[in-house]
């Protein structure tokens, strides 16, 4: 993707503030970020939000009209008010012209009302999973995961799941190296499953999730080198089993599968920001041979190194000799 990526955020009566502000920080025009972003309304003016607040927007749906991305955040009583003919119009013709659609929380009644969402997966807050499923049957309502990408539709579920899905979508654009930059900046995990559990009822959380997180770094910092899942078991002190269990609710992977993806994003940093040859770094990551990374990263990304490394190198031609940091996936 080239030039100025246009992110609008459309600001619904009852319009959730964390919801609204977490595209607007994501995508802000700072130096080095390939996006601008606008905020809009049914119409320019006032419009209610949820929590007493209230929002002063500049643009009407005209601002679709040079959109690459809209964003629909959650807002209050989704179940009961429908948004405006004009809106449910207005998301329909954008999706017409190629414009990419994307719903926080429960923005996702929103663009179900368009019909887009008829016959794909999608999800939105727990809380509100089941009045989804039940005001839209049409759609396939997956009420487990984070978020849900169908290539031009795209869902969340709570607030900071829209972080999720806004890194996801910086990570498709523009590569890992780039969601890496911003989730740093905002002090946020840099990768997170799309199929990782939203919500886990358990009254008291075990202890040993923090075992975990310090388990996951420690095999970061050792990607290069023999791991299975004895290794991060006896690290993280507990029974294999538990760890196998553990880490799927954690992560949506298991140990293997994380471990595997870990060392394909760090081939991908190595790839759009190092000289590195592709068996230099199928050796740095512990993948062992050139097409054995070519082979994961065919059925993870479904793509080679080498495309992927035209499609992402840094523009500017400045290339790390070694990139030495560990990439953070959480």
């Amino acid at each position: 993707m080239t030039g100025t990526h246009r992110v609008v955020v459309l600001v619904l009566d009852g319009a959730k503030p964390l919801d609204v502000g977490i595209p607007a920080q994501v995508f802000t025009g700072r130096p080095g970020m390939p996006y601008a972003v606008h905020v809009c309304g049914a119409a320019p003016g006032l419009v209610a939000g949820g929590d007493g607040l209230a929002y002063h927007v500049a643009e009407g749906l005209e601002a679709f009209d040079a959109a690459d991305t809209i964003f629909i955040p959650g807002y209050r009583n989704p179940d009961r008010d429908d948004p405006p003919a004009e809106v449910v119009r207005a998301l329909r013709r954008a999706h017409r012209r190629g414009v990419r659609l994307a719903a926080i929380s429960t923005g996702a009644f929103a663009l179900a009302a368009t019909g887009l969402l008829d016959g794909k997966r999608a999800t939105t807050h727990w809380h509100y999973t089941h009045q989804l499923a039940r005001k839209h049957p049409e759609i396939l309502v997956d009420e487990d995961v984070l978020f849900v990408d169908e290539g031009a539709v795209l869902t969340s579920a709570g607030a900071a799941s829209g972080i999720d899905l806004c890194l996801h979508l910086v990570r498709r654009d523009h590569g890992v190296a780039l969601a890496n930059v911003v989730a740093r900046r905002l002090v946020a995990a840099p990768y997170r499953s799309g199929g990782q559990v939203q919500y886990i009822p358990r009254s008291v959380p075990e202890a040993v999730g923090e075992h975990f997180a310090a388990t996951r770094q420690w095999a970061l910092e050792r990607l290069g080198e023999p791991l299975g899942l004895g290794d991060l078991a006896r690290n993280a002190n507990v029974s294999e089993r538990t760890l196998s269990r553990r880490f799927v609710e954690e992560t949506g992977y298991t140990p293997t599968q994380w471990i595997l993806r870990a060392r394909v994003d760090r081939a991908r940093e190595l790839l759009e920001r190092s000289a590195l040859s592709v068996e230099q770094i199928a050796a740095r990551v512990g993948l062992g041979t050139g097409s054995n990374l070519r082979l994961h990263f065919q059925r993870i990304l479904g793509t080679s190194p080498s495309e992927y490394r035209k499609t992402f190198a840094r523009p500017d031609g400045v290339m790390l000799a070694d990139a030495g940091e560990t990439t953070a996936v959480a």
